[in-house]
């Protein structure tokens, strides 16, 4: 979605706001893509962490294109609700990351 309404951006905007969201969609799902693949619960939720602080950089960023008008009210509004969708996604992926005790020597999983 960032890739497609960036396209239509001024020829200005590329090696700014162009590439700061496009990075930040990026970071997104490789963050999450590293976090499912790390053994541990806190290094899971850290990797999904940093997923989340990018869609709050891509949020911040769309509030700058949409005052700026290079959207739509309407595109603006799709982006904001799947933003929120996605936050929900990876609240839920922080949440239902395993969190380990140590306990006579064995783990027990909460």
């Amino acid at each position: 979605m960032i890739y497609r309404i960036t396209q239509s951006f001024p020829e200005n905007e590329q090696y700014g706001l162009v590439t700061q969201l496009r990075r930040a969609a990026v970071s997104i799902t490789s963050n999450i893509a590293e976090g499912f693949s790390r053994k541990s619960a806190r290094e899971k939720k850290q990797f999904y962490r940093i997923a989340l602080s990018s869609l709050t950089e891509i949020q911040s960023q769309m509030l700058i294109v949409r005052d700026i008008a290079y959207i739509a009210s309407e595109t603006f509004l799709e982006i904001n609700q799947q933003s929120v969708r996605v936050s929900k996604l990876i609240n839920g992926m922080i949440k239902s990351a395993p969190s380990y005790v140590i306990r006579n020597t064995e783990y027990v999983i909460h």
